[in-house]
């Protein structure tokens, strides 16, 4: 089996043009599966009253904020996407292709992938709200699957508007980011979506710097040290002083997202990732000169946006599916202290696995090939993972309608809901929730409401 792994990564190799730079396609894949890294350590979906709900060990744990600072590589992604997006432009006008169909031929990559998910999402939606889930539950798990797709418009916007942006100097999306937020944060002036202006303006810092490298403007080592020196002390400096959130990514109850939407410590830090990325071409290029490695880019690359589509979906799909088996440590239960950062690492390669199966069934969306029996036989894999989930999720979920009530005594020495005695639950179907109403009375009263099918407590 290693020999045949050795063998088509030296196809791979022997099949790549010489004039291809593999330091843009490792800096691309770098990106991508940081972000996918990132959002399984620090997404948690925790299992509560037959429903599920969001939580980040960043609220909990403020220390953990490092792990954003490696694992937040959007940055890198524009830089990489301003710089093959003006460089293929270039080349399609040398071909005599117009503008049209440049355009085209870009969005059409980005646009069928996001159709599959689309469509998949759309009936295991309507499949759960009609056999009852709860909607606060079903809209917490679209969200997290569609969450990737923000990223996605803002990148098709950018790539749209390569021609007029692609001698914009950085320095012009930055200045709009820093007086947006000197208005917002230090005038307390402006529309309350004032923020959302700094969505494509900060992200359009990197997309020029990337055109500024086809230009050549960044070819030296010099441009990659100015931009990281700069960046990380103008992103230290926001931090510790102007009372930006140390975390780079969204940590849900936070007064400040750095990244919903974007702001200016989101930015600087971007430059500094940009510049790191730019003095680490030198040594991709070197490393990328052996198969194996190559290879693994190569195969990352080819399938990006699917790896990136599909990433949050795996990550739920093993979540539901697991369900039955109890609340998992590192799955469902809240991710409040180091045990729990321990478990959820033993669950990557799992969620690795989930995804490799979505990898397998949607990726021909994304590279537009594969016979009708071979995209067949994936959309059955597919539909089969996120079938295990929802059937998971929901012998779970059914399993939680009735819930007992313990320490439930109210004030008055009456039991809880009023002092009415339920009967006992059937089946053991039940969960247990803590000091209803109120706990100035003690004792446990074994009594169990029974909760109409549909309702929650």
């Amino acid at each position: 089996m290693w020999q045949a792994v050795r063998h088509g990564a030296r196809r791979v190799d022997e099949a790549t043009p010489d004039s291809r730079d593999r330091a843009v396609d490792a800096l691309r894949a770098c990106a991508i599966l940081g972000v996918v890294l990132g959002h399984w350590l620090v997404t948690a979906l925790v299992a509560h009253d037959g429903g599920l709900y969001t939580a980040s060990p960043l609220g909990r744990m403020p220390w953990l904020a490092p792990i954003s600072w490696i694992f937040q590589t959007l940055a890198v992604f524009f830089l990489v996407g301003g710089h093959v997006a003006t460089k293929s432009l270039a080349s399609a006008r040398a071909r005599g292709l117009t503008y049209g169909q440049w355009l085209r031929a870009r969005l059409g990559r980005l646009a069928r992938p996001v159709l599959a998910l689309l469509c998949l999402w759309a009936v295991v939606t309507a499949g759960l709200l009609l056999t009852g889930a709860p909607a606060d539950t079903v809209h917490t798990l679209v969200k997290l699957a569609l969450s990737p797709l923000w990223f996605l418009l803002v990148f098709a916007a950018l790539t749209a508007a390569t021609p007029l942006v692609a001698r914009l100097h950085p320095l012009w999306p930055l200045a709009v980011v820093l007086h947006v937020d000197v208005l917002r944060f230090g005038l307390h002036l402006g529309p309350s979506w004032l923020g959302w202006a700094n969505l494509p303006a900060g992200w359009l810092v990197p997309y020029t710097l990337g055109a500024a490298w086809t230009r050549g403007e960044l070819d030296t080592r010099r441009a990659g040290r100015v931009l990281l020196v700069f960046g990380t002390t103008a992103t230290v400096g926001l931090v510790c002083w102007a009372g930006y959130p140390a975390a780079m990514v969204g940590v849900p109850g936070a007064a400040i997202s750095n990244l919903d939407p974007p702001t200016l410590a989101a930015v600087t830090f971007g430059l500094a990732q940009c510049g790191l990325a730019l003095l680490l071409r030198d040594r991709l290029r070197r490393a990328m000169r052996r198969p194996l490695p190559w290879a693994a880019v190569a195969t990352v690359n080819l399938s990006a946006m699917t790896i990136f589509l599909w990433h949050q979906t795996a990550l739920m799909a093993t979540t539901a599916a697991t369900l039955p088996v109890g609340r998992l440590p590192g799955l469902h239960t809240v991710p409040d202290g180091p045990a729990w950062i321990a478990a959820r690492l033993g669950w990557l390669p799992v969620f690795a696995l989930v995804l490799a199966v979505c990898w397998g069934a949607f990726r021909t969306y994304e590279q537009g090939g594969g016979g009708r029996r071979h995209m067949r036989g994936r959309r059955v894999w597919g539909w089969g993972v996120w079938g295990w989930g929802v059937w998971g999720w929901r012998v779970w979920e059914r399993r939680s309608r009735v819930v007992r009530v313990h320490r439930g005594v109210g004030r008055g020495g009456q039991a809880g809901w009023g002092g009415q005695a339920g009967r006992p639950g059937r089946r053991g179907r039940v969960a247990r929730v803590g000091h209803a109403n109120g706990a100035a009375g003690g004792g446990d009263t074994g009594a169990v409401p029974r909760v109409p099918r549909g309702h929650r407590v």
